[in-house]
């Protein structure tokens, strides 16, 4: 009977067909788990490479398995079947065991049609290469070699389809453009380190008291998430559009400014978000000037906050194009003057000084950095012809925006303060200075925090001073992936040594220890929530 058998199990083309249809839905859900972090990365191959290397990401689990039963194979020879079926029985395993990120993570994978379109090709370049290797029969150490090619594959295939890629983006680019130039809104683009996506919000809530306003939702600020809504949303009977204008590099805003020339440019600030992507606060500031460039440029006006005057570019620019300029802030030349900014606990209050005249602004919003967010908006929307007396009464009713310093009252007695979009030091400082303001009797002041991101070399230090300031206003910190914030978590014990730190692996960690902790009078900030491919460790 053995022998009957032996040619069968012994056949390539069966060991290879074992093995290959395994390896199938193994790849594809191997593929899914890549591309959830690729996705998050903005399919930048080499940012995503980065992250591979940096977090040492490699498949162990399936890969050593399949080594040490090549090793076994060789001691105790079998046929090439049996071999072929073991191997078969380990992908099976781990691809079943495999999470879909489809369905599990903070931030789903979207099976967008390009997500779909790289996943394709990538599946389609491992398959081919699976398929001349397996046919020469089934070598372990091939199918080991398989399974660590697949993040390239994807890196790979965004490379094959980016011509493609550009021609579509490009008709979406021009779809949009064109409508732009057709219906003629009165453009306001608004840029900074941090600070652009709240003073959109509330420039948005003012225009839209004064009339019809189109505003870029969320965080959209690249040219495919403008394109969409422009060519999705924009109606004859908008007046005014608002886009937020994110910077990737230099260029970046200047290649926005080409799909919606703007009437008005505003600028919030120039700091250390991001900072890794530009290398030095020099060219954030140069890059973020593109806007203004671009307004005045069109007989425009920029509207921007004095700090940024701090960078020779901004200094340089300004000088050669005062008459156009109006500035917002504590300085002596600013035709907007920020007299105060006081944070009570129904929302804040500023005290402004516009062209000679005082204004008292005030909104439901919660954070000192906030009141020149709410100067720049108010300013903007004055040099837009909004009379001063409908700003101000609009002002009062700004809604909180979500995730950035919402305060949300609970039925327990407790307090959140969802600052969990994302961080930046000037935000996280602010934040931590309102805890005060908002616990209540025996309450205690907790901070749940991972830190903050794309920071480049200034991550440790920025991270000891914001840590040393948590020291100075918190009394228990729960730190989301503690590695990373080592020394924010230092720092902070320097300067509490009374304090409690909590370290939770995970965000769920530490809402799980909020569960059964917590207790009326608490006020609780919940300071960034990072992604995916920042908190998971991805072990596979």
């Amino acid at each position: 009977m053995l022998e009957t058998l032996a040619p069968v199990l012994n056949s390539p083309y069966l060991a290879a067909a074992l093995v290959l249809a395994a390896f199938i839905p193994f790849a594809w859900k191997r593929f899914l788990t890549y591309l959830h972090i690729f996705q998050q990365e903005e399919y930048d191959g080499r940012r995503f490479l980065h992250w591979l290397f940096y977090n040492v990401v490699v498949d162990t689990k399936a890969s050593l398995a399949i080594v040490l039963l090549s090793v076994m194979a060789k001691l105790y020879p079998s046929p090439a079947a049996v071999l072929a079926l073991f191997i078969a029985v380990i992908l099976l395993v781990v691809a079943r065991r495999e999470r879909d990120p489809r369905q599990t993570g903070k931030k789903k994978l979207a099976m967008t049609q390009r997500a779909t379109r790289i996943l394709r090709v990538a599946f389609a370049l491992v398959l081919v290469i699976g398929l001349i290797g397996l046919g020469f029969g089934v070598a372990p150490v091939w199918v080991v070699l398989l399974i660590q090619l697949i993040p390239f594959a994807l890196v790979a295939a965004v490379m094959i389809l980016q011509p493609g890629e550009n021609r579509i983006q490009q008709g979406f680019w021009n779809e949009a453009h064109e409508k732009l130039k057709r219906l003629s809104p009165v453009v306001v683009g608004v840029t900074g380190s941090y600070g652009k996506t709240s003073t959109k919000h509330i420039l948005g809530h003012l225009l839209e008291s004064a009339g019809s306003a189109l505003i870029t939702p969320g965080s959209v600020n690249t040219p495919m998430g403008i394109a969409r809504i422009v060519r999705e949303r924009l109606e004859p009977y908008h007046r005014h559009f608002v886009v937020e204008m994110g910077a990737y590099g230099p260029g970046s805003i200047e290649r926005l400014c080409r799909l919606a020339p703007p009437d008005i440019a505003v600028v919030t600030a120039v700091g250390a978000a991001h900072y890794e992507r530009f290398k030095s606060l020099d060219t954030v500031a140069k890059t973020k000037f593109e806007l203004p460039t671009a307004a005045i440029a069109r007989g425009g006006k920029a509207i921007i906050n004095d700090a940024v005057l701090a960078f020779k570019d901004a200094r340089d620019f300004t000088d050669a194009h005062r008459a156009s300029m109006v500035l917002v802030g504590n300085g002596e030349g600013s035709e907007a003057r920020i007299n105060a900014v006081t944070q009570e606990k129904d929302g804040l209050k500023v005290s402004l000084t516009y062209l000679g005249k005082d204004y008292q602004l005030s909104a439901p919003l919660y954070g000192l950095h906030h009141g020149s967010n709410m100067a720049i908006a108010f300013v903007t929307a004055l040099a837009m012809g909004i009379d001063a007396e409908t700003a101000e009464i609009a002002m009062r009713s700004t809604p909180q925006i979500s995730h950035r310093l919402e305060v949300k009252r609970q039925a327990d007695g407790t307090v959140i303060v969802d600052d969990a979009y994302n961080s930046n030091p000037a935000g996280f400082a602010s934040a931590l200075e309102i805890l005060p303001l908002l616990v209540s009797g025996e309450g205690r002041r907790i901070l749940v925090t991972p830190g903050m991101v794309e920071l480049g070399a200034a991550h440790a230090e920025e991270h000891r001073k914001i840590g040393t300031k948590a020291g100075e206003t918190v009394d228990i910190l729960l730190a989301v992936a503690p590695d990373r914030i080592r020394d924010f978590i230092d720092a902070y014990k320097a300067a509490k040594p009374d304090g409690q730190v909590v370290e939770c692996a995970s965000f769920a960690a530490a809402q799980a220890w909020m569960g059964g902790n917590l207790k009326a009078g608490d006020v609780v900030l919940l300071e960034n929530d990072l992604p995916d491919l920042y908190e998971r460790q991805l072990r596979l």
